[in-house]
């Protein structure tokens, strides 16, 4: 992946601008004090949450790895991730999945079949949806928060009660995960919702999906705010086109 360009909020004038390190929100404003057009430009959420520390098992893992294996793996799970959430959200809109379905790998830029396993991880969301009826409120959406942007996978009802859910294919909830979903939810008019994941495609259980609700963790996130600020000082998008 080189760039990828695309526009995220059509009424809101909002882009999203990603390469393979960095992943930038764009938005059209006014200047305070001149009142000309200019943009503001704000780091994504996913991005800043990757400068929160890791923890001891994620450098074991590393070390174990190698840097390239791990990277390699990596862009691979980000991929599987991809083809997944693009066919959860054809069910969303009451489409039918195919086994033989086939979505795009961003890193490739090629259109692929899904896997055995990603087919899996889809009808665990299936399982999931049957199972606990989720009240559908709005998908795949962006909002806008003090000074970082992110898109929220799925707002619904569960029992009368109002949820922000984060769809990972990963077997395991790390930190950054958490801080994530505590963005989105300070991001969101729905500020009262619960957060939560959905693990699809989990193996450590028959359902083949695990439904996580996290706690508020904010300050944690506003503090890797500041390391992000710090490691990325000067660093911007690069010049833009844009009509």
């Amino acid at each position: 992946m080189k760039k990828e360009i695309k526009i995220v909020n059509k009424e809101r004038k909002v882009l999203q601008v990603t390469t393979s390190d960095e992943r930038w929100y764009i938005r059209e404003g006014l200047n305070k004090d001149t009142g000309l057009p200019e943009y503001e430009y704000v780091p994504s959420v996913t991005w800043i949450c990757e400068h929160y520390p890791k923890g001891i098992a994620f450098y074991k893992w590393l070390a174990n790895k190698g840097w390239d294996e791990a990277e390699a793996l990596k862009v691979a799970a980000g991929d599987k991730g991809s083809k997944i959430h693009q066919a959860v959200g054809l069910l969303l809109d009451g489409q039918e999945i195919a086994i033989n379905a086939a979505f795009l790998n961003h890193t490739t830029g090629e259109v692929e079949e899904l896997s055995f396993e990603e087919y899996g991880a889809v009808l665990s969301f299936a399982d999931w949806y049957k199972t606990c009826k989720p009240t559908i409120i709005n998908k795949d959406f962006m909002v806008w928060g003090d000074g970082y942007a992110g898109m929220i996978d799925l707002l619904c009802q569960i029992d009368g009660q109002l949820y922000i859910v984060d769809f990972k294919t990963s077997q395991y909830i790390w930190p950054s995960h958490e801080l994530q979903l505590s963005a989105y939810k300070h991001a969101s008019e729905s500020i009262n919702s619960r957060i939560a994941i959905l693990q699809l495609g989990y193996h450590l259980n028959k359902k083949k999906y695990k439904f996580t609700e996290i706690d508020d963790q904010y300050q944690e996130f506003m503090a890797a705010k500041l390391i992000w600020a710090k490691e990325q000082k000067n660093v911007s998008p690069s010049r833009l086109n844009i009509p």
